[in-house]
C-alpha cells in the first residue's frame, strides 16, 4: 500500500501504475468536503466517469450517483459444478446452445420473462415510490436473463480444485443507467441551485442522505442491485439446465436429457435435477454472489458512513469473492481479510490498462488469437473489432493479485475453458 498526503485527505494506493486521468479524479475524491477519513484505490484501478473503477469512497451524510456508476449491481457470480472434466466438443455445443438461450450485447428477450423472476422488494405491484423502475418495468421484464456487452462475459473454468466452474460477469442492464442518469441529472441541478463547492467538472455531483432525492436514489439504487442478481441468477439456471442436458452422470454415465428419468446414480436417487445428495450436479445455494458498484451504510472507524464501491468489491473478514482475470488470464475464488484500511474492500478484477478504442487500434488481432488458441481456450475475438476486450488491453492479473496480498487470501484458482463476451 502507498500513501499519498498532498491533497486534503490522505489517498491509499493497492498499485503502482495509475494514469494521469485517474489520479486527478482520486484527487478530487479526496478533496471533497465530505468525505471521510481517506481514498482506498483497489490495484485494478483506472480512470472512470466521475470516480476511478476501482475506487472506495466514504462519505458522511451523502451520497454520489456517479460513485456508484451507471451498472448498478454489476458483478460476478460463481458455482461449482459436479463435473470434473468436459471435452472440447461437448463445450463448444453447450456454448453454441448458451449463446441461442441467453442474448448478449445489446440484445434482449422477445417476449417478457415471468413477472415472478422480478425482485419485489416490498413494493407489492406499487411503484409510487419507484419512478423509474415502473417507467422501464416492460423493458426490464425482457432484459432479465441476459448478459449485456462491454467487459460482461460467460466463463466455463477448470478450478485447481479439481471441478469445472461457471462464472457470470453482468449487471442490471439498462435499468441501472436509466436510474444512475435520472438521479445524476437530478443531483447536478440542485448543486448548481445550492451553489455547491464541488467543481461541476469533478462529475462528483452529490445528493444528502436524509433528503427526498436522497432517499429515492438509495431506493432505486438498491432495487437495482437485487435486479442485477436476479439476472445473474436466471442467466445461471439457464446455463446449468444446458450443462445437465448435454453432460452426464459421473456415478453410472448415463445421459440426464430427460428431467424426469431415474439415472440409477447411487441409491437409486434422481439425477442432478433434484440437486439432492452425491449426484448433484451443482448447489444453487451455495452459488458465490458478489457485486461491484454500489453504495450502502456501513460503520467504519467508529462511524456511520456511506461507502461507494465502484469496480470494487467487500471483503470483510471471511466473504467469499471473486475477482477474474481477462480472457486468457485465470480467475480466482478469493475468501476477504477484512482489511481496515481498503473500508474492507478489494479489486473487482484484472482492470484495464488501456482504453477500448487504444486496444482496438494498437493491438495485434492475430497475437491475440494465438495467444489463446495456444492455451486451448473458446475464445470471443474473432476480428479488431474484439480486441477491446483481448488479453492484451488488461493489466496483468498475477501482479493485481500480488498488490492485494493484504486484502484476499486465494482459495481456488480457476483457468478459462471457454468464453462468451457480450
Amino acid at each position: 500500500m502507498k500513501t499519498i498526503l498532498t491533497e486534503k485527505l490522505p489517498i491509499k494506493l493497492w498499485l503502482e501504475d495509475i494514469e494521469d486521468g485517474a489520479m486527478k479524479q482520486i484527487k478530487n475524491l479526496a478533496n471533497l468536503p465530505f468525505a471521510f477519513k481517506h481514498i482506498a484505490i483497489m490495484p485494478d484501478s483506472h480512470q472512470g466517469y466521475g470516480m476511478p473503477i476501482g475506487g472506495v469512497l466514504a462519505t458522511k451524510d451523502i451520497i454520489i450517483p456517479n460513485a456508484v456508476g451507471v451498472d448498478i449491481g454489476c458483478g460476478m457470480c460463481a458455482v461449482k459444478t459436479s463435473l470434473t472434466e468436459i471435452d472440447t466438443e461437448t463445450l463448444k455445443k453447450i456454448m453454441g446452445k448458451i449463446r441461442k438461450t441467453i442474448p448478449v450485447g445489446f440484445n434482449k428477450h422477445k417476449e417478457e420473462q415471468n413477472v415472478d423472476l422480478m425482485p419485489d422488494n416490498g413494493m407489492d405491484g406499487n411503484y409510487s415510490d419507484y419512478p423509474i423502475i415502473e417507467r422501464e418495468w416492460d423493458n426490464a421484464l425482457k432484459s432479465i436473463g441476459t448478459l449485456g456487452g462491454g467487459n460482461h462475459f460467460i466463463e466455463i473454468q477448470k478450478g485447481n480444485d479439481g471441478h469445472i466452474w461457471i462464472i457470470i460477469h453482468s449487471g442490471s442492464r439498462n435499468l441501472g443507467k436509466q436510474v444512475a442518469d435520472y438521479y445524476n441529472k437530478i443531483a447536478i441541478q440542485l448543486n448548481e441551485k445550492w451553489h455547491s463547492s464541488v467543481p461541476k467538472n469533478w462529475e462528483l455531483a452529490f445528493l444528502p442522505i436524509d433528503s427526498d432525492e436522497g432517499q429515492a436514489y438509495l431506493r432505486e439504487m438498491n432495487y437495482c442491485v437485487d435486479f442485477a442478481l436476479a439476472n445473474r441468477k436466471l442467466m445461471m439456471d439457464r446455463i446449468v439446465d444446458i450443462f445437465q442436458k448435454n453432460t452426464f452422470c459421473l456415478f453410472k454415465k448415463l445421459p440426464c436429457s430427460d428431467k424426469n428419468c431415474i439415472c440409477n446414480c447411487e441409491d437409486g436417487i434422481m439425477c442432478n435435477y433434484t440437486h439432492t445428495n452425491s449426484c448433484d450436479f451443482y448447489n444453487r445455494d451455495k452459488m458465490i454472489n458478489i457485486a461491484h458498484n454500489y453504495a450502502r451504510l456501513e460503520n467504519h472507524f467508529g462511524e456511520n458512513v456511506m461507502v461507494h464501491r465502484k469496480g470494487a468489491t467487500l471483503a470483510t473478514q471471511d466473504t467469499i469473492g471473486i475477482i477474474p482475470g481477462s480472457q486468457g488470464a485465470k480467475s480466482y475464488i478469493v475468501k476477504g481479510k477484512g482489511n481496515p484500511e481498503s473500508f474492507n474492500s478489494c479489486s473487482h478484477g484484472a482492470g484495464r490498462k488501456m482504453g477500448r478504442k487504444e486496444a482496438e487500434r494498437t493491438l495485434n488481432l492475430e497475437e491475440e488469437m494465438k495467444k489463446l488458441n495456444e492455451q486451448g481456450i473458446i475464445h470471443a475475438i474473432r476480428n479488431r473489432k474484439d480486441l477491446d476486450e483481448a488479453s492484451g488491453a488488461y493489466k496483468d492479473i498475477k501482479v493485481v493479485m500480488e498488490n492485494q496480498k493484504d486484502l484476499i487470501d486465494i482459495l481456488i484458482e480457476l483457468r478459462p475453458l471457454g468464453v462468451i463476451k457480450g
